[in-house]
């Protein structure tokens, strides 16, 4: 994130600062013997001393070795530079993240299960407890969405953040998770929309816009991918033409299909055709158009189920593009072959 402070609150409660204090860099250790101004300073972690190169006079002794400390014991020859425990997680910032696992072997007699219930009382409080629980459930979901770890970490921040303001008290945390992973996605230009990680999920849409709504004022979020690259869209929604690299993988449809819909669904925004329509209508109702318009065959139903609308919906908004498809499409289309207007449908029947 670009923010010293993962997603900082929309008005920062003001803090005392508090003085820092640290080496004076300014101070140069020189040998008083030689007084050489560029002095030849031996570390000798041996013995310990602090001795000067030119002369011999030690200059400080009882010196800590900052060099690494581990030793190896393997067969191969060889350094092995391996330290016990994963690598520390910013995530996990001022929290103890070194476990400690008790083994089940205690011959019957039960005394592991009571180590294991006392070590888990007393390793985590229950917030770190909660904490970590929410963050495998981001990571879990965000792999059945097959999202990459970035929208993950993205979440996980945010989740964080909102649970040390105390933003979402007494909202479930299904829909907690849920609206941070659907903001994560817009902060990456990945957006998903609130049917897909409803979903996914299994949350209202009701209770994950109230979450939502929250954190975007709370944190004064951005509106996402649309308001960097499509100054038109209306505040806080995502573009139809976000959708259009899933939809048309999805439905595998040529690379030229892609660019070509996203211009049209360009253009009939500048002319106010469909306005008011979800993103989800319009890249459907879009998609079907440059099909047909470039002669690629899909159905309204492949169209539907892929998209998650309707039938109906996508045949109206293919209606509305039909009527001003003059408009639409460019004289260079159709003056390359690419485009002909005649292979469009009067009708918005499937084909």
């Amino acid at each position: 994130m670009a923010y010293s402070q993962p997603f900082p609150l929309a008005q920062p409660i003001q803090k005392v600062q508090q003085p820092t204090f640290g080496p004076d860099l300014a101070v140069r250790l020189i040998c008083p013997e030689c007084r050489d101004p560029n002095p030849n300073i031996v570390e000798e972690f041996s013995s310990g001393d602090l001795v000067c190169g030119t002369c011999g006079l030690v200059l400080g002794d009882r010196i800590v070795d900052t060099r690494s400390e581990w030793r190896t014991f393997a067969n191969d020859e060889g350094d092995d530079p391996s330290r016990v425990g994963a690598a520390s997680d910013p995530l996990m910032e001022g929290m103890e993240q070194l476990d400690t696992t008790i083994s089940f072997r205690d011959g019957g007699s039960g005394i592991a299960r009571e180590l294991q219930r006392a070590a888990s009382r007393s390793a985590a409080s229950r917030s770190e407890r909660n904490l970590l629980q929410a963050f495998r459930d981001i990571s879990s979901w965000c792999d059945q969405f097959s999202l990459p770890k970035t929208i993950s970490d993205i979440a996980k921040q945010l989740y964080k953040r909102s649970d040390e303001e105390k933003l979402l008290r007494g909202k479930p945390l299904d829909a907690v998770i849920a609206a941070c992973i659907f903001i994560a996605c817009r902060q990456a230009h990945v957006p998903r929309t609130f049917r897909e990680i409803c979903n996914l999920t299994h949350v209202s849409k009701k209770v994950l816009g109230q979450c939502y709504k929250a954190l975007e004022q709370a944190f004064n979020l951005t509106p996402g991918a649309s308001q960097d690259r499509h100054l038109n869209a209306p505040s806080g929604t995502t573009g139809a033409e976000d959708l259009l690299v899933r939809y048309c993988n999805h439905l595998d449809l040529p690379p030229n299909v892609q660019p070509i819909c996203a211009d049209i669904i360009v253009k009939a925004r500048e002319l106010g055709i469909a306005d008011g329509r979800s993103p989800v209508s319009i890249a459907g109702g879009a998609i079907y158009f440059t099909c047909c318009l470039l002669d690629k065959p899909k159905t309204v139903r492949e169209i539907s189920t892929v998209a998650g609308v309707s039938e109906g919906t996508i045949k109206l908004v293919y209606r509305l593009y039909y009527a001003e498809k003059e408009k639409l499409v460019k004289e260079e289309w159709i003056r390359d072959g690419k485009a002909k207007l005649e292979r469009l449908p009067v009708e918005s029947g499937s084909k």
